[in-house]
């Protein structure tokens, strides 16, 4: 689609802005709980420094390998469907297996039975003239992993900031804190774009959300 960002040729949104949610609850996991511990004494903020942006790279690259290999697995599941819906000899047993594999009921479009019958049936013609490639890893696969790696790592910027710039390091953390909140909820006012709910219902929800998994994470020692 013409005007899409250089992210969103390689990532969905929602897979996009997922990843920095991600990284902002890592990062605000780390600076709240190291807000818990200190109980208001100073301690050496470039420690915080180091394990909050070494957690989120380390997590930046589990994560893109994780995107990787999921992206593999559906287009193998899927290419495994395709050939298997071959072999199927009836064929309103073939009709009703892509009815299940891609199931409209569930899309927010109210069609009409009628046609969702054309389009599987279109569906079974098409499988049944074409040949099921293998999957395997492609070069956007590759750029869409080192863009998780990114948005995941470069995440942990914003809080780190205030503890490299302001000398007391409680006043720092404070600081920090709120902006990855803040950044909470302007990711997810970002988000609402995309959807029919109103923006800024969305970063509420996904502020507290978001803040909610940080303080079970805290409590369960994460």
């Amino acid at each position: 689609m013409p005007g899409k960002s250089l992210i969103h040729r390689y990532l969905d949104p929602g897979d996009s802005l997922a990843e920095v949610l991600f990284g902002l609850i890592m990062a605000l996991t780390i600076t709240a709980g190291a807000r818990l511990f200190a109980q208001g004494e100073q301690f050496d903020t470039h420690e915080l420094v180091v394990a909050a942006v070494g957690c989120n790279v380390a997590w930046g690259v589990i994560d893109a390998v994780l995107f990787v290999l999921g992206g593999l697995f559906h287009r193998n599941r899927r290419a495994h469907f395709y050939r298997t819906l071959r072999s199927v000899r009836k064929e309103a047993d073939a009709l009703a297996a892509i009815e299940e594999e891609f199931a409209l009921e569930d899309e927010p479009l109210a069609t009409h039975p009628d046609d969702r019958a054309r389009l599987y049936a279109s569906m079974l013609t098409l499988s049944a003239r074409a040949a099921p490639a293998r999957a395997r890893l492609r070069r956007q696969d590759f750029v869409a992993a080192l863009i998780v790696f990114v948005l995941v790592s470069l995440t942990a910027v914003p809080g780190v900031i205030p503890l490299l710039l302001i000398a007391d390091s409680n006043l720092a953390l404070h600081v920090s804190n709120w902006l990855l909140i803040l950044l909470l909820f302007f990711v997810g006012y970002w988000w609402g774009h995309y959807t029919d709910v109103p923006p800024w219902r969305v970063g509420v929800i996904v502020m507290l959300l978001g803040v909610s998994m940080v303080l079970i994470a805290v409590v369960l020692g994460g």
